[in-house]
């Protein structure tokens, strides 16, 4: 470094300062990176949302050079756009979730609950019955279950050959067949009114309760292929140029 003249100003009122220089064997310049890559999942409006907001960014969204992937089996709506663009693809990825309250509950999955465990669940989740009346009835019954197993077995043979083996089991309790749930089946939509039914597993001495909703297949069926439908007509509406793949 050559010698140079430096005249320093200190600040007002300041006597003294700690000047420090420093020498470096190359330019100080931040490295050049590569964009950053957009990959977004939300729930199954997170494509229709992302391309009202962005479609006048020519720069991002170029209908010509986007496509939508549909799976109706996974219910999911996928947006890629600057599809040859390796440095600027981006995805935005819309799922129809289920919700992870519903999934709690465990109607139409097999989840075995004693009366003890249903009943603490049941008290602990009051929001989701009708009212607090039904849900505190409820639960009663479950924290001071009672039931009886009547088994009856037939078995005969006749002199034809003919054989009988029969066997039945019957189970009585105080608890109702079924109850109402009021509870939303898929994130981000609105809660459906459910008749939930409580279907008993004999395990020995023990009985536990399975929770079974017809209803609440059926809704899931429904809510599924609507719910791409209506998102898919609200994206040919406002991006018609952009393709859309079904899988």
């Amino acid at each position: 470094m050559e010698n140079e003249r430096l005249q320093i100003n200190f600040a007002p009122g300041s006597e003294k300062a700690e000047l420090i220089i420093r020498e470096v064997s190359s330019v100080n310049e931040l490295p050049v990176k590569a964009p950053v890559k957009i990959f977004i999942i939300g729930t199954i409006g997170s494509v229709t949302e992302f391309l009202k907001q962005r479609m006048d960014q020519t720069d991002q969204i170029n209908q010509k050079r986007c496509h939508i992937l549909v799976n109706r089996e996974k219910i999911s709506i996928e947006l890629v756009f600057n599809e040859n663009d390796e440095y600027q693809r981006g995805t935005i990825k819309g799922l129809l979730a289920v919700h992870p309250k519903f999934e709690e509950f465990g109607i139409n999955d097999g989840k075995v609950w004693t009366p003890t465990e249903l009943g603490m669940f049941f008290k602990m989740n009051r929001a989701f019955f009708p009212s607090a009346s039904d849900n505190m009835k409820l639960v009663t019954d479950l924290m001071n279950f009672s039931g009886t197993i009547n088994n009856k077995i037939e078995k005969s043979v006749k002199e034809s050959g003919d054989r009988t083996d029969n066997f039945s089991q019957v189970v009585n309790s105080n608890l109702p067949k079924a109850f109402t749930l009021r509870i939303p089946i898929f994130k981000g939509m609105q809660a459906e009114t459910l008749e939930v039914e409580t279907f008993a597993q004999i395990n020995g001495r023990e009985v536990g309760f399975i929770l079974i909703s017809p209803a609440a297949n059926q809704t899931m069926e429904e809510v599924r292929d609507k719910a791409i439908d209506d998102q898919l007509e609200v994206i040919r509406s406002i991006c018609p140029a952009i393709a859309i793949i079904e899988q």
